[in-house]
């Protein structure tokens, strides 16, 4: 979205956050800033799209999970709708493989609910700014994320099957491959997440954000 505002004129903030008493405290923090002001606020995924279309924020301010719906999927959907737009991941989510996905997905900053009012308040300024932000946690988390070679989707499928319990010649009929495939799966996946055991492999996976079943 671009910016032909005033010089001096408010960030305009969107907040999509679905407890009502953090959303509260947000809208209140913010609103006594004289350099922002909340033009629109929402617990609701489905009502993200239509809010941010008609305030027009500068920056949108996004629980990563906002019900059953997902953030980064809302993030998608917005910058479809317009490349340049800013949006502020804030969670309690630590997972490599969210943050990983929120900033590929576009996001502008991935923020902890554990940070400081001070460093809320400024990574909104340096986002607003066009800057990326992360929180220290988050920073160090995208770096071990992009240190190891990623699955790929079928190797996530096998693991997940692997998850639920299935044996090799069972995810070979499930998946309609050779059980000497399912192996060479499993064992890339091994060297990719340094383990030894399947269930090692479905444990570093889960602590990733790599597995959601």
């Amino acid at each position: 979205m671009k910016e032909n505002t005033p010089r001096n004129a408010p960030i305009r903030i969107l907040i999509a956050e679905d407890h009502g008493v953090v959303r509260e405290g947000l809208v209140t923090m913010i609103q006594q800033q004289p350099d922002m002001q909340v033009v629109a606020e929402t617990g609701r995924a489905d009502e993200v799209i239509g809010l941010w279309k008609n305030a027009k924020p500068h920056i949108t301010l996004l629980d990563l999970q906002l019900g059953s719906a997902s953030g980064i999927d809302l993030i998608v959907a917005l910058r479809a709708h317009d490349p340049s737009t800013r949006v502020l991941v804030l969670t309690t989510y630590d997972l490599e493989e969210d943050i990983y996905r929120c900033m590929k997905a576009g996001a502008g900053g991935y923020l902890l609910k554990d940070i400081s009012r001070v460093e809320m308040l400024d990574a909104i300024r340096q986002v607003h700014r066009g800057e990326k932000v992360l929180s220290s946690q988050a920073a160090s988390k995208l770096a071990e994320r992009l240190a190891v070679e990623p699955l790929t989707e079928r190797e996530i499928h096998v693991l997940e099957l692997v998850s639920e319990g299935l044996a090799n010649k069972e995810i070979s009929a499930k998946l309609g491959i050779a059980d000497t495939t399912v192996k060479a799966h499993l064992k890339g996946i091994f060297g990719k997440l340094s383990v030894l055991s399947r269930t090692e492999a479905v444990h570093v996976a889960r602590q990733r954000g790599l597995l959601r079943r």
